[in-house]
């Protein structure tokens, strides 16, 4: 007699009676009929909660544009002041560094990072940032350039133009940034802005159409010449 091995239900060779799973693979992968990739979040806008007494009458609505904070003497110290009275700001990076310093216990790494922001018509601020990860030191200058924004006032300088339009700067003006001077002339309304690439997209942000421009000094030195510039601009609304 031939003996056969009896098998309990759920026992047996491997690979028999074991259920059949569906949908297998790594983790996170796209089922049939999906893209791989996942919806990317949208930032979240935080709200403006005004902490000094300038930004609740801003928030209130007492005080309606900058050159009233001006005027008044006032110093502007968040930058949700600037983003209430000026919503069609743009912010860029102009330049991106790294520190590196040696400290007793090695060498530290850090990284700068310089932001331009205007509208391109008539207001313009520069601010810098440091922090040891590069998105911390760009939203540092980017609240800093906003604290910076200062009004600029334009105009039809040139003998050669004299029209009634904003396009250029209303006289000769000279600012200083550490080694840097520059110096802006104004030119007639067609010939476009005479300046270098950097230096041109900051006039750009600024609202100037038509320019020359002169610059002494290390003008690769980012930091210096966004001051200069700065100062430039800062000279038609106080001395016109």
């Amino acid at each position: 007699m031939s003996q056969t091995a009896s098998t309990k239900p759920g026992q047996g060779r491997p690979g028999q009676n074991r259920p059949v799973q569906y949908g297998g693979g790594r983790p996170g992968a796209a089922k049939p009929g999906q893209t791989g990739r996942r919806p990317r979040r949208e930032p979240v806008e935080e709200i403006w909660v005004p902490k000094t007494t300038l930004g609740q009458k801003v928030n209130s609505g007492e005080i309606t544009s900058i050159e009233e904070i001006l005027e008044a003497g006032l110093r502007i110290q968040e930058a949700g002041i600037i983003k209430k009275l000026l919503p069609d700001l743009k912010s860029e990076v102009v330049d991106v560094g790294i520190i590196q310093k040696m400290t007793s216990n090695g060498q530290s790494t850090r990284f700068k990072a310089i932001v331009a922001t205007g509208n391109e018509n008539g207001y313009l601020g520069i601010g810098q940032g440091k922090s040891k990860q590069m998105r911390i030191a760009i939203e540092k200058a980017t609240s800093q350039s906003l604290i910076n924004v200062s009004p600029i006032k334009l105009g039809c300088g040139s003998w050669e133009c004299r029209c009634d339009q904003k396009h250029s700067v209303p006289f000769k003006i000279r600012g200083k940034g550490g080694s840097v001077t520059i110096e802006i002339i104004p030119a007639p309304r067609g010939l476009g802005l005479v300046a270098g690439g950097k230096i041109k997209r900051l006039l750009e942000l600024a609202g100037l159409k038509d320019a020359w421009t002169t610059a002494k000094g290390s003008t690769p030195t980012m930091n210096s010449t966004s001051k200069a510039i700065l100062d430039c601009l800062r000279q038609t609304f106080s001395q016109g």
